[in-house]
C-alpha cells in the first residue's frame, strides 16, 4: 500500500514551510490540494512538479474513496490545504478517517496553523484552550453556539472571515462581557497585525480586511444563559405554534 502524508503549508510567508514537508512533496506521487490554483503557486516557487488533484468541501466524500483506492495500488499521495494543517477547519479528515480504518498508513508532517500562532502571540493562557474554527453563518445559530460556551474557563480560538468579523465581535461582546481578547489578521503576511485589549475597544479598531483568528478569554465567573424566546423553544422542539397550543390544551383537558 502507499502512503497518506498530511501536509502542513505555510498559512502566509512561504519560509515557514518545513525542510520535510519539501522533501515529501517532492517525493510523492500525487497531490490532493483544496485549490489547484493556489497550490501551484507554492510548488512553483519551490520548483516542484508533481500530479495534482482537487479534494475539498463539495467532493470530499466521493474523492476519499477515489484517493483509497491510489493508496491501495501503492500510490503514496501527500494532503494540502490553501494554508496551514489539513483538517483544521479544512477538508481532510474523512480521508484520515477512512486510511486509518482500512489499515492505510498515514503521517503527518507537521507545520504552520494560524490557531496555534495566533494564541501564542496573544498574552492570552495557553496552557488549556478550546478550538472553536469558524461560528455559524446567522445571528441566531451564531449566539445560540457563543451561549453553549460562556462559562468555559479555557481560552477560545475562533477563525472568522472580514466581511463577518465586526458583527462577531458585537455578538461575543452581548454574550460573553466584557472580556480581554486579542484579533489576529494576515498572520504571517505583509500586513500581520495582533490588536490586543477588551472587546468594547478592539470592535471600533478592526479593519475588516484579511483573515482573522480571535482569541477570547475564558469565563472567569458563572454567566446564567439567558431565558429561551417562544420561537426558539418552539425550534428546539420541533413544533409549530399550533402544535404547541394543541398538546398544552390537550394535556390540560385530559387532567
Amino acid at each position: 500500500m502507499g502512503t497518506l502524508f498530511v501536509v502542513a503549508t505555510p498559512v502566509g510567508n512561504l519560509g515557514d514551510i518545513t525542510s520535510r514537508a519539501l522533501e515529501v512533496l517532492k517525493q510523492v506521487d500525487l497531490i490532493a490540494c483544496e485549490d489547484t490554483r493556489q497550490t501551484i503557486k507554492l510548488l512553483n516557487h519551490f520548483g516542484i512538479q508533481k500530479p495534482l488533484t482537487s479534494y475539498h468541501d463539495f467532493n470530499e466524500e466521493q474523492k476519499a474513496e477515489e484517493l483509497v483506492r491510489k493508496l491501495v495500488s501503492d500510490t503514496n499521495v501527500a494532503l494540502v490545504s490553501d494554508a496551514g494543517t489539513p483538517g483544521i477547519s479544512d477538508p481532510g479528515y474523512r480521508i484520515v478517517r477512512i486510511c486509518r480504518q482500512r489499515g492505510i498508513h498515514v503521517v503527518a508532517i507537521p507545520g504552520p496553523n494560524a490557531a496555534v500562532a495566533a494564541l501564542s502571540a496573544s498574552g492570552l493562557p495557553s496552557d488549556e484552550f478550546l478550538f472553536i474554527g469558524f461560528l455559524p453563518a446567522t445571528k441566531n445559530a451564531r449566539k445560540q453556539k457563543l451561549e453553549a460556551i460562556a462559562n468555559v474557563t479555557n481560552t477560545l480560538v475562533f477563525y472568522e472571515s472580514p466581511h463577518r468579523i465586526e458583527e462577531v465581535l458585537s455578538d461575543m461582546q452581548d454574550v460573553f462581557g466584557e472580556r480581554e481578547v486579542c484579533v489576529s489578521r494576515e498572520i504571517t503576511k505583509i500586513h500581520e497585525e495582533h490588536l490586543f485589549g477588551k472587546l468594547s475597544e478592539i470592535r471600533t479598531r478592526v479593519k475588516p480586511r484579511g483573515e482573522f483568528v480571535v482569541v477570547v478569554a475564558g469565563a472567569t465567573e458563572f454567566r446564567k444563559r439567558a431565558p429561551l424566546t417562544r420561537d426558539e423553544v418552539l425550534k428546539t422542539l420541533g413544533m409549530s405554534r399550533n402544535e404547541l397550543y394543541d398538546l398544552f390544551f390537550k394535556k390540560k383537558n385530559e387532567d
